[in-house]
């Protein structure tokens, strides 16, 4: 009898086939998520469920075995197209120190726009589901994390110049605004080069940050 309690006591062994079928079900929908940004970029924003089973090469049933419905699969798109592509190239250009303030700028810019340039249809897919009600918004999420960390940039520059960084989150978010808005534009109307549109851009931003900003150490 007393054996058999302290059986029974005994912790339950980890179920190892448990814990493999999770890790298996995680990199499944990975590869998923992968082949749906493919179909992004084969079919444009308006890509079916049937692209995604195309380029994965499974039946539709497959994909809805991993995600609910459609909008389930458009928000981990939206999620990979900002892990993976977005905010490493533009907080990336942004962190790294080039000395100068119109360089650091220009180069931040010119990875944005090179982004609507190399992937136009991930960039129409993203700002065609800017606003979407109850969902995830890549537009909104991409510009806050930008204007954050530049407005931690250049709130630490007046800081350590002695000066009153209140000011700071205000430029990042007007700077950032400036540059979305000008280059969605630009997207559809392609009135001058990308080379011209960062020029012309870089030139603004810094023309206003260049007097508000104190000069480098």
């Amino acid at each position: 009898m007393e054996h058999t309690q302290r059986v029974a006591d005994a912790p339950a062994p980890t179920d190892g086939r448990r814990s493999r079928w999770t890790e298996h079900r995680r990199a499944r929908r990975e590869d998923l998520v992968g082949a749906a940004v493919e179909a992004v970029r084969l079919a444009g924003p308006e890509f079916s469920v049937d692209d995604v089973a195309r380029s994965a090469g499974v039946s539709k049933t497959v994909i809805y075995r991993y995600f609910g419905d459609k909008d389930e699969l458009i928000d981990a798109v939206l999620d990979r197209i900002s892990q993976a592509i977005l905010l490493p190239r533009l907080l990336g250009e942004l962190v790294a120190d080039r000395g100068d303030d119109r360089a650091q700028l220009r180069a931040v810019i010119a990875a944005f726009v090179s982004l609507i340039e190399d992937e136009p249809a991930l960039y129409r897919f993203a700002y065609a589901q800017a606003g979407r009600t109850g969902r995830a918004d890549l537009v909104a999420a991409t510009e806050h994390a930008v204007a954050t960390a530049l407005g931690r940039i250049l709130g630490a520059r007046l800081t350590d110049a002695g000066r009153p960084a209140e000011g700071a989150v205000t430029w990042a978010y007007g700077i950032v605004g400036m540059v979305q808005l000008a280059a969605h534009w630009w997207s559809a109307a392609r009135t001058v080069s990308a080379a011209e549109l960062v020029d012309q851009l870089t030139e603004l931003a810094h023309g206003g940050l260049g007097t508000l900003l104190p000069p480098r150490a």
